[in-house]
């Protein structure tokens, strides 16, 4: 790796030291998807992030209520912010109007990040969908709270939709600049805030982000499809498609980060300067998901790859098919197979396929550099979904979460309907946590099958592979029906229509959790110590007396083999041989 090139890569992880290389996430227009719904998905991927369902119960508010923010980094106190009269039910990212909400951390100019606002990503992704109808409010929402309470943290990008619309909104600190008030004798910050863009994506147009920030020039002046932040009342116009902060440009000049015409400036360039790690660990996971989708996508691959900084991708392409919740759930399960940076096929994968590299993602070896690719799928996932929002639904029945934990690769998405009034016990929080094992618990007992396959990868996967699809596909047969009748009976009984998803959604998850457990003993038993038990249809076949299981010793390949005595030359050669 040439030594500029090396620069770069170190200044990335510097960059992002204190953040989590995580999360992916793709954004689907009504007009881009198979049925007409507007799609976006989320990937918590973080090694301290435990995998549960979130549960925020709605409805009137007792005067004197509050929000507790925290960093969601570190659990970190913040600001105390009081509640409206009437907040929504939030399902884990989505609320039940159908508003949801997705992120990836970009991190930003390390002197932007921001340790004295009140409120973080987090608590602005939670607070919006509670104060929120639309994707137009939750907009405002944010931007709101970060003028008022000032915004804790660094670079994020925000995919937020409703049945209608599907925006990109991103958002960086603006560090601190402590001013002394002398009426106070209090010294205050005089940066306080941040500065953010909202993009509508055009309809029949998809998106996505990973953990860069993607949004470059945007327009700032026909007041027919912008605004500004002084104009945040004006939102809700029907051709507004743009939304900035109104110090968006000014700020960055006075930091010395753009110098060119307004029509010049690029959020992305001024406040996340593109480098070899933000290419190759973030664009390269947008990349991988637009070319499955497009056949004009070649031209960008040296860019994503980091080796020609100057090609950027569009923000959003328009799809050559129409994209179904299906199609995101195989994208999430990404590890760019079939292409020359597929790591299941290299030496690092083992003899068995694996296509994870356990962190740190970067390595040294005699004074160079290193590192492993950062695919969409990945290990440390704690949770991840695809929010699919349809307009021609009431809203408890249009609002699906399509919710699974753990690795997307051995994950099953199981539908959470926005109508839920309660979630399944095993995927609820409290039970467990990342420090505590619970017998029961989604995340866990998915963890015990996604370790043991990693084992041997090639071998156990398509056990795992064939359980999935066979829930998945259960999944995705059965909700027709669902709505259906759901929709029936929140026509005369919206409570009783409410009660009935709920229980499809409760039921699912633990059955799906208990189907699994299931799988775990299966896999323990035909794959004890490393032999392999045969068997047929789940059953295992026996010698002819029926009491011992026919068991076969499964061969390294030979170019593991060959590789062996490579680096261990004569010393397990048998004696005697030429």
């Amino acid at each position: 790796m040439k030594k500029s090139i090396r620069v770069l890569f170190t200044a990335f992880f510097s960059l992002i030291a204190g953040f989590s290389l995580a999360c992916t996430s793709y954004l689907v227009t009504p007009g881009a998807s198979v049925d007409g719904s507007s799609m976006i998905s989320y990937a918590a991927d973080s090694h301290i992030r435990y995998g549960e369902l979130y549960y925020l119960p709605g409805g009137p508010q007792p005067e004197g209520s509050y929000f507790q923010a925290y960093y969601r980094g570190s659990h970190k106190p913040l600001a105390k912010i009081p509640n409206p009269p009437h907040l929504y039910t939030v399902i884990g990212f989505m609320n039940e109007k159908q508003v949801a909400i997705g992120e990836t951390t970009f991190g930003g100019r390390r002197e932007l990040n921001d340790t004295t606002g009140g409120i973080d990503y987090g608590s602005l992704m939670f607070m919006a969908m509670q104060r929120s109808a639309t994707a137009r409010e939750a907009i405002k929402v944010i931007a709101e709270l970060v003028e008022e309470y000032g915004y804790y943290g660094g670079g994020e990008s925000f995919s937020i939709a409703d049945p209608n619309e599907v925006w990109i909104m991103e958002i960086v600190g603006k560090g601190t600049d402590w001013q002394y008030n002398r009426r106070t004798r209090e010294y205050y910050n005089a940066d306080k805030g941040a500065v953010w863009v909202a993009i509508r994506i055009p309809d029949g147009y998809i998106s996505a982000h990973a953990n860069h920030a993607r949004i470059m020039n945007f327009d700032r002046e026909d007041l027919k499809t912008s605004i500004s932040s002084k104009n945040l009342h004006l939102i809700n116009e029907p051709g507004i498609s743009t939304v900035y902060a109104h110090d968006v440009v000014s700020f960055a000049r006075r930091k010395e980060y753009f110098t060119g015409s307004d029509a010049e400036f690029s959020f992305s360039d001024a406040y996340a300067p593109l480098d070899f790690g933000s290419a190759r660990f973030c664009e390269a996971r947008v990349w991988s998901m637009f070319k499955e989708v497009s056949s004009e996508m070649q031209p960008y691959m040296d860019y994503a790859m980091g080796y020609d900084m100057d090609n950027r991708m569009p923000l959003y392409i328009k799809p050559e098919r129409k994209l179904s919740v299906q199609d995101l759930i195989s994208f999430k399960r990404d590890y760019l197979g079939g292409t020359d940076y597929d790591m299941s096929g290299d030496i690092g994968a083992g003899p068995w396929g694996l296509p994870y590299r356990w962190r740190p993602l970067t390595w040294e070896v005699d004074g160079k550099e290193y590192f492993h690719e950062r695919t969409t799928a990945t290990q440390q996932t704690a949770f991840s979904y695809i929010a699919q929002l349809r307009k021609d639904y009431p809203d408890p029945v249009g609002g699906i979460l399509w919710f699974g934990v753990d690795d997307a690769n051995s994950t099953v998405y199981v539908p959470m309907y926005a109508g839920m009034q309660r979630v399944p016990q095993t995927f609820a929080v409290g039970n467990g946590s990342i420090l505590e094992y619970s017998e029961d618990a989604a995340f866990w007992v998915f963890n015990k099958v996604a370790h043991f396959a990693y084992l041997r990868y090639s071998m156990i996967m398509p056990d795992v592979q064939k359980a999935q699809s066979e829930l998945e596909n259960r999944f995705f047969a059965m909700v027709p029906a669902i709505d259906k009748t759901a929709t029936e009976l929140f026509k005369t009984n919206p409570e009783l229509a409410r009660e009935f998803v709920t229980e499809f959604s409760v039921n699912s998850g633990n059955y799906t959790v208990e189907r699994w457990e299931q799988l775990f003993r299966f896999l323990m038993v035909k794959h004890l110590d490393g032999n392999l038990k045969k068997e047929e249809n789940g059953e295992f076949l026996t010698n002819r007396y029926g009491r011992y299981p026919i068991v076969e010793h499964p061969q390294y390949p030979e170019w593991w083999l060959r590789l062996i005595i490579q680096v261990t030359g004569d010393k397990f050669l048998v004696p005697g041989q030429d």
